[in-house]
């Protein structure tokens, strides 16, 4: 009988050794769907892979998605993805323009322009230096841009230090989530948040 039980439990243990890879496969498959799966390019995960994960408010650069920034330099190639291989889509010519930076792969950033136009730039033509277009919404072809005042302080009933044609560019010194002070040239003021595009609603810019 001693003998027999011994042949026994070795038959089980060789059977519990062959099936062993099979009784893990389950497990160690749910650990690899649980798994972030590595970004295949610009556009997501390769095929066959977990959906992603609920955008987070900052990204791989440890810098928040969606935010503005400005361009660097007065002539930069918009391309069509990320890399120098992608054909131009624009030329933009205006040093520090604003743009919102919506998407980040590797050295390169996608960006939106006021217009609604996207395309991809490489980072270093980028400046955390803020800027803003003054309602560009009101530039239209053929037809003479409005004047918008710029303020002595922030408030409506405070005198116009200057007048400023829809569409220049303002550099960004402080937004208190409903005026900003902006300066455009030599002349320095106030203008209201919802009045230029490179500033969020409510956003605070200090």
């Amino acid at each position: 009988m001693g003998m027999k039980r011994r042949a026994v439990v070795r038959w089980l243990s060789l059977v519990l050794v062959a099936l062993g890879p099979v009784a893990l496969g389950p497990v160690m498959a749910f650990a690899e769907e649980q798994a972030p799966a590595a970004p295949a390019g610009p556009a997501g995960a390769a095929a066959g892979a977990a959906p992603a994960a609920a955008p987070e408010a900052r990204s791989r650069s440890g810098l928040p998605l969606p935010r503005f920034v400005s361009l660097k330099a007065d002539r930069v190639n918009l391309r069509v993805g990320p890399g120098t291989e992608y054909p131009t889509s624009w030329v933009y010519r205006r040093a520090g323009l604003p743009l919102e930076v919506t998407k980040e792969f590797e050295g390169w950033r996608e960006v939106r322009d006021a217009d609604g136009s996207s395309g991809w730039l490489v980072q270093t033509f980028l400046s955390g230096r803020r800027t803003a277009l003054v309602t560009p919404w009101d530039v239209k072809p053929g037809t003479r841009a409005p004047q918008i005042p710029i303020r002595y302080s922030d408030s409506e009933k405070s005198r116009s230090v200057a007048l400023v044609e829809a569409g220049v560019i303002a550099n960004i010194h402080n937004c208190d989530g409903k005026w900003c002070s902006i300066s455009v040239d030599r002349f320095s003021g106030y203008l209201r948040q919802n009045l230029l595009w490179g500033v969020y609603e409510n956003e605070i810019v200090k």
